[in-house]
């Protein structure tokens, strides 16, 4: 699974509170900062299904 933040994100940290594949960068928005392994999946969905702004984004056809 890879996944992207696109320029929706508003930095809210939701994402870096479920998982930490997630970090608020130097610009005050998220960014994936780690490869995603399978038993990061769960939580990494979870951030994509709380996002407030839908800004996390799966990469399809990425394994």
């Amino acid at each position: 699974m890879k996944v992207k933040v696109n320029e929706n994100c508003i930095g809210c940290g939701a994402c870096t509170a479920i998982s930490d594949v997630f970090e608020i960068n130097d610009n005050g928005t998220a960014e994936v900062v780690k490869e995603i392994d399978e038993k990061e999946e769960d939580d990494v969905r979870s951030a994509i299904e709380n996002c407030p702004v839908e800004a996390i984004e799966e990469i399809k056809g990425e394994n």
